[in-house]
């Protein structure tokens, strides 16, 4: 029985295997649906101007330049130090829990203008990207209230940590 198979039968018969297995036609495995979005129907399919038209060019803004961006990542580098501080000098000052939950607020603000920019098109969907703005307004001045209460009246961020963080 060992004579009859011999190495390179089995290797010829494993090779005309596999062949037969890549011809083969494959399914995929996920199948895309024709039902349309309903949350946010595509808005009007419009093009404005022709082909040769000039892109407009914004007129310049320190809001929306270099600066800007600079505030932004300076800030976001700046959390970093104030989030360690209060927890590795063992201070509680109340003085340091406002800076950081002011520039919590103002971080988490920016961040979150950032996604409505980039999700809500204001050329598309003006009327919504405007309610979404003073949503954002809305919650940002609702936050800031409820920190600036519960830094003077109750015990203050840092130390609502630490609480919680030895539990």
């Amino acid at each position: 029985m060992a004579s009859i198979v011999r190495p390179s039968l089995l290797r010829h018969s494993a090779l005309a295997a596999r062949s037969r297995i890549a011809m083969a036609p494959r399914a995929a495995a996920f199948h895309s649906s024709s039902r349309k979005s309903a949350i946010l129907p595509p808005g009007p399919q419009e093009i404005q101007g022709g082909v040769n038209d000039p892109a407009p060019v914004p007129p310049p803004s320190a809001a929306h330049g270099s600066y800007h961006w600079t505030f932004e990542r300076l800030l976001a580098a700046g959390l970093v130090p104030l989030t360690i501080a209060p927890f590795a000098s063992g201070s509680l000052n109340p003085t340091m829990d406002a800076i950081l939950c002011s520039a919590v607020l103002i971080h988490s603000h920016i961040g979150f203008q950032s996604v409505i920019i980039d999700y809500i098109p204001k050329r598309r969907y003006p009327g919504l990207r405007r309610l979404f703005w003073w949503g954002l307004n809305a919650a940002t001045v609702v936050v800031g209230v409820g920190l600036y209460e519960f830094e003077t009246n109750d015990v203050g961020v840092t130390e609502a940590i630490k609480r919680v963080w030895k539990a």
